[in-house]
């Protein structure tokens, strides 16, 4: 086994296959794969973010890194949290201190400082902007004026330079992770984002810390689908594949309205209890209850010939989907996110770090099961996959797209067990989307436009509100698929709307 890397951007799987070629690890290449993502995929992540991680060394032994940073002390959620600007920064950002857990998880070949080098060098001598970048710089271009340091850090052109980023990452290879949380380079985030209004303390960034923990996981056509646990929506995509497992697809055409209904039915079932799902610290709710067989299959038994209302206020966000296998099977597969398209807007002063707005996952009602309290860790989106054949890891999947990141999911989940389809073919497949988005304020059944018209018209007829979307859009999430075989054979791809 040679080893890969996917990625959206061919120049952070590049700086990942270089790690490979110098006999790093899975855990090695997806730390150089994130520093370049932060630098050069700015709009979905970065070093003022969040990350996931589920790894396996290959024989058996599967671990989630939950890279999530805890909310602010000082935080103001009295009435409706916005969705940008300082009060949307409520909490602190973990990714860079994931780095550091991830690496001391295996013996490491290279420093931190090595993996992060290709992209110190990127952000200080520039990189072309990507479509991607481009589009949603411009689809937020009437916004930005109002956030704080952002169009000159981020302005319009076809090349990009950071030379701020770039500095901050040359401070945290020479000082250690922990410096992004601790010390000078601390003190001028803290500094930076007060004066930007957000009311983070020196302690905030000092408490926050990678936790590992054990992933969830439900049984699949013979495989075992693991998922990280709450507070991350990992078991709502279990939850689906739970429903749908009690279904025999043999007997159903790939891409026929038979299979998207059934797929859409079980997310709308599965979505009933995301409500439920928060920081399991403090909770008194059993979260494993909502993967118990028996609500599985009385969810499955419910699903029949018509549509379900669709019962989910829909919330946008975005993220990146990365993974690495390495030549001895080891692999990880890691989402990392700055939440919403952009973050807060908000810019740590001279950093060149984007914060993220993960405050907004919270409800304002100190109450609810997901009401901001500090030191509390919101409702998560990420939620990357890893299946295991035998014991041993056969697939790794993972989507951006918030909301939608369950329902891509299952799509690809299905093609790629159910249908025997490749990683590309089942990336380039039609997916649909539930619920509002920017450009359309209905709850409606967003189907892209691979499928047929007859597929159309066939979900309308069972009651499904369907309103077409172009085929390969953006709404639908950037996903990325590895496929491990039995011979150490390995297939992979990314997305296509990438």
């Amino acid at each position: 086994m040679a080893g890969m890397v996917i990625s959206p951007h061919p120049l952070a799987t590049r700086a990942g296959e270089e790690v490979l070629a110098k006999g790093g690890s899975a855990i090695e290449a997806a730390i150089a794969v994130n520093a370049m993502m932060a630098v050069v995929y700015p709009h979905f992540c970065g070093i003022g973010g969040d990350a996931v991680w589920l790894v396996s060394d290959g024989r058996g032994n599967e671990t989630a890194f939950m890279g999530i940073g805890q909310a602010i002390r000082n935080g103001d959620a009295t009435g409706p949290i916005p969705i940008r600007g300082p009060r949307s920064a409520l909490t602190t950002a973990a990714v860079v201190d994931s780095w550091a857990h991830a690496l001391a998880h295996w013996p490491a070949w290279h420093s931190l400082g090595d993996l992060i080098a290709p992209a110190i060098e990127t952000a200080a001598k520039g990189f072309g902007v990507s479509s991607s970048q481009a589009y949603w710089r411009s689809l937020r271009a009437g916004e930005t004026v109002n956030w704080s340091g952002f169009d000159a850090l981020f302005g319009p052109g076809e090349i990009s330079i950071q030379p701020q980023l770039a500095r901050t990452l040359e401070a945290i290879a020479t000082d250690g992770a922990r410096s992004f949380y601790e010390g000078a380079l601390a003190d001028r985030i803290v500094a930076g984002l007060n004066t930007a209004g957000v009311p983070i303390a020196h302690a905030d960034l000092a408490e926050t810390r990678t936790r590992s923990v054990a992933p969830i996981g439900i049984d699949y056509r013979g495989l075992r689908l693991l998922a990280p646990p709450a507070p991350t929506q990992g078991m709502t995509t279990l939850g689906i594949m739970g429903i749908l497992s009690h279904f025999d697809f043999s007997s159903i055409i790939e891409d026929s309205a038979e299979h998207v209904h059934l797929v859409v039915e079980a997310v709308k079932r599965a979505f009933l209890d995301r409500p439920k799902i928060a920081d399991p610290d403090g909770q008194t709710l059993d979260l494993d209850s909502l993967l118990d067989p028996v609500r599985l299959r009385a969810k499955a038994d419910s699903i029949g010939g018509s549509a379900m209302e669709w019962p989910h206020r829909f919330a946008p966000a975005d993220t990146v989907y990365f993974a690495a296998v390495d030549g001895e099977g080891r692999c990880a597969s890691v989402l990392q996110s700055i939440y919403f398209d952009w973050g807060s807007g908000v810019v740590a002063g001279d950093t060149g770090i984007l914060w993220q707005n993960r405050g907004a996952a919270f409800d304002p009602d100190p109450d609810h099961v997901n009401g901001f309290r500090p030191g509390k860790r919101p409702f998560y989106t990420l939620n990357p996959g890893m299946a295991l054949c035998d014991g041993k890891p056969y697939l790794l999947y993972g989507t951006q797209g918030a909301d939608g990141q369950p329902q891509t999911l299952a799509m690809l989940l299905t093609r790629l067990i159910d249908y025997g389809r490749s990683s590309a073919e089942a990336l380039a497949g039609g997916r649909f989307l539930l619920g509002r988005t920017f450009s359309d304020s209905r709850d409606t059944l967003k189907l892209e436009g691979q499928f047929s018209k007859a597929v159309f018209e066939q979900l309308s007829r069972r009651g499904h509100e369907v309103s077409p979307i172009p085929a390969f859009s953006p709404l639908a999430g950037q996903a990325g698929v590895v496929s491990m075989f039995e011979n150490g054979g390995l297939s992979g791809a990314h997305d296509p709307r990438g």
